[in-house]
């Protein structure tokens, strides 16, 4: 991943994480197309990942997550917005593997604040951040300053 990411991340990684951001042992990212077959890829890229980086027993969790963070972002930022470009970034996927944390990111275009519904759990849907809420150790996102806009919704895990 290239520095001007973790640029952008560096304020979230001040606040929430105590570890120097420029100290990640581990770093991948991908880009997510705008079709719902984007989260299925993003579940795989991130199994491949962790398999590399030996943290494989953290996948089950780790997956429900992504896919969740995935799907909100392709649902009501990419898919739900027609005013988008074909110069807009699409969404894009981040893993950052410190020796004690992983955090999945995924950036996208909307400037818009997740929402946490009440969890209707007779519902098709609206359970996505309570679920990353209850798999991860926390959870949070960030503005993007500058171009291009957006925000990252992110989750933190602790490495065992």
């Amino acid at each position: 991943m290239g520095t001007k990411v973790l640029t952008r991340l560096d304020p979230l990684g001040q606040s929430v994480f105590p570890v120097d951001p420029w100290t990640v042992s581990g770093s991948a990212s991908c880009s997510l197309p705008p079709r719902y077959e984007s989260v299925g890829g993003a579940r795989k890229f991130t199994r491949d990942t962790l398999r590399d980086w030996g943290l494989e027993g953290l996948f089950d969790g780790v997956e429900l997550v992504v896919s969740e963070l995935v799907t909100n972002a392709l649902r009501h930022a990419v898919l739900a917005a027609p005013e988008l470009t074909d110069d807009t970034p699409p969404a894009r996927l981040h893993l950052m593997h410190w020796s004690s944390r992983l955090v999945c990111a995924v950036r996208d275009p909307s400037d818009d604040s997740p929402v946490a519904g009440e969890a209707d759990f007779g519902a098709e849907g609206g359970r996505g951040l309570y679920l990353v809420e209850s798999f991860s150790d926390s959870w949070g996102w960030q503005p993007l300053s500058g171009a291009p806009h957006g925000k990252i919704v992110w989750a933190l895990f602790r490495v065992p």
